[in-house]
């Protein structure tokens, strides 16, 4: 009886799991081995490619076709799972162990409404009818506190926000009470609030239904709130495990040492970031000093508004200006209107009222299909969220970066065009035996450089960053920033950084901009605003901002 008390609920054993490429066999996963009890929250850290969603996929048997498990035991309440037929992984998903995955709106299905969605994962498992299963959906999107769920019942993916859709799928994942929940990266790309809200209903759903969850993530902040345990996997290998509150504050591994160096503190600093000698970009020896007072300003946004058909205000009377040489902060969750605001500087989308003005001269009222042509389209550059959409997967990087040089400044000399090309490439970080792949052949921290380096080739005056580190690894992002922050003070570049991760923004901008539904509700010193924000939003914002030594999150005790 007490062996079978201190059993785990799931054990993993020497796992091996290999995929067959066009460059032969790949070992993503080497030897792992594991454990987690009932009622019990793990997490599994590590950085892309670590094997942290290939081990969840080998549990859950959800492997592409290329991918097998080559040697090893995954032992679920004490059976072997690792060779279960089809028929008994069908009785396992859903109802014995569920999977939230990393891109809520990917994994639903497009064409069904949610409710539909959710009564469909609890019709696979029990003989219900189609009202009862209607009935339960509703109590699910009630359970997992979404606005308004009778009207969300009956709504598409493509009509709920990204934080929306990961409360659906946290609903379909416990529609029929697993003992288990694999969460992969559920909440990338959500804002701080948001995160906080998804990840405390997570954590409070699990410990009232007794349910043990494995929480995958890259966010050491998050591991470190949420989970009783952390294991650290590098290279398919596990290389560390302990209690989250030992693991990072005297990490023993070397590369447990690299992330946490790697991961922002509540005092970092973007030197402090990356260890010496693990960033790819070369030191600055002379620094240029942040704008002195009565510097002039280089962009001033007056009363700008956005209405969208139906009456919709994305941005309402916003202001705020940027100096020559500065680095500004727009901060706010999503929907506050910071990526709208962006575009219209940029001259993507035309603006309803108010004005933009870009070194003393009107530029709001040139319609967004006209800018290209004019003479400001060079100086103002973005880099947007996504480097994989926003690169020509038909250009190899080398391409994507000449781009903008070719339609702008009309370069077509060969050795010249090479020459900026090689050097945009260099001071991004970016090898020069990588100018010849291709996007899909790129890491996420590679594409992010080439985005990078496109921005800078036509030597602009202002840079706009759309989120550009939300989803990259701790330490590609701390060598992206020291990127960011090096070409800021080489060159002279003002940079709008425009970023739900608060981390980020209190160490790349001297003032930051607070909005709020498309308005500022703050804006000032980041110093100040982050030691003593003046605003009830802005204070509920910076307390939701995860830091690692940060206090664990209180678990309700199970019902």
């Amino acid at each position: 009886m007490d062996a079978m008390i201190s059993e785990p609920l799931l054990a993993i054993d020497d796992l091996h799991v290999r995929f067959s490429t066009r460059r032969g066999i790949v070992e993503a996963v080497r030897g792992v081995s594991l454990s987690i009890a009932a009622g019990e929250t793990l997490g599994i850290v590590g950085e892309s490619g670590s094997g942290k969603s290939v081990t969840a996929f080998a549990i859950t048997r959800l492997l592409d076709a290329a991918g097998c498990i080559s040697q090893g035991s995954i032992r679920f309440k004490g059976q072997d799972i690792s060779k279960a037929s089809s028929k008994q992984l069908r009785s396992l998903h859903g109802a014995a162990i569920s999977m939230i995955f990393q891109n809520p709106r990917g994994a639903l299905n497009p064409i069904r409404s949610v409710g539909r969605q959710i009564a469909d994962a609890i019709m696979a498992h029990e003989p219900i009818s189609a009202s009862e299963g209607r009935a339960r959906a509703l109590d699910l999107l009630k359970a997992v506190l979404i606005r308004d769920p009778e009207k969300r019942l009956d709504a598409y993916p493509h009509e709920l926000s990204g934080g929306m859709c990961q409360r659906v799928m946290i609903a379909m994942a416990i529609a029929c009470e697993p003992a288990l929940l694999i969460a992969d990266e559920p909440t990338t790309g959500l804002d701080v609030t948001t995160q906080k809200t998804v990840m405390d209903l997570v954590a409070r759903i699990t410990a009232q239904r007794g349910m043990a969850m494995i929480l995958i993530t890259h966010d050491l902040g998050l591991a470190s709130r949420y989970c009783q345990r952390a294991v650290v996997m590098e290279r398919g290998q596990v290389v560390e495990q302990a209690a989250p509150a030992t693991l990072f504050s005297a990490p023993q591994h070397p590369y447990t040492k690299r992330l946490v160096a790697a991961s922002p503190t509540a005092t970092s600093t973007i030197a402090d970031l990356a260890p010496e000698g693990a960033s790819a970009v070369p030191a600055v020896e002379l620094l240029r000093p942040k704008p002195a007072p009565g510097t002039p300003l280089l962009l001033e946004v007056q009363k700008l508004v956005k209405r969208y058909d139906g009456g919709v205000t994305a941005v309402d009377d916003v202001s705020f200006s940027i100096a020559a040489g500065e680095s500004l902060g727009l901060v706010g969750e999503s929907g506050s209107g910071k990526s709208t605001i962006s575009r219209m500087i940029c001259r993507l989308i035309d603006p309803s009222e108010g004005e933009i003005l870009f070194d003393g001269r009107a530029i709001g009222s040139l319609p967004a299909r006209d800018f290209h042509r004019s003479e400001f389209r060079k100086d103002i550059q973005i880099v947007f969220q996504d480097p994989t959409d926003s690169l020509n997967p038909r250009f190899n990087a080398f391409d994507c970066i000449a781009h903008p040089l070719r339609r702008l400044l009309g370069m077509t000399n060969g050795s010249a065009l090479a020459g900026r090309v090689s050097e945009c490439a260099e001071r991004a970080g970016l090898p020069s035996e990588l100018l010849e792949r291709f996007p899909h052949q790129l890491s996420g921290g590679q594409k992010a450089r080439v985005g990078i380096a496109r921005a800078i080739a036509c030597r602009p005056r202002l840079l706009v960053l759309d989120e550009p580190t939300a989803a990259l690894d701790v330490s590609v992002q701390a060598v992206i920033l020291q990127l960011l922050d090096r070409l800021r003070r080489e060159d002279g570049l003002a940079l709008l950084f425009v970023s739900h991760d608060l981390n980020v923004v209190r160490m790349m901008c001297e003032r930051t901009v607070v909005l709020q539904n498309g308005r500022v509700v703050e804006q000032g010193e980041s110093r100040t605003l982050f030691s003593a924000p003046a605003t009830a939003y802005a204070r509920e914002l910076l307390d939701a901002v995860l830091h690692l030594g940060g206090p664990t999150a209180k678990m309700p005790e199970p019902a």
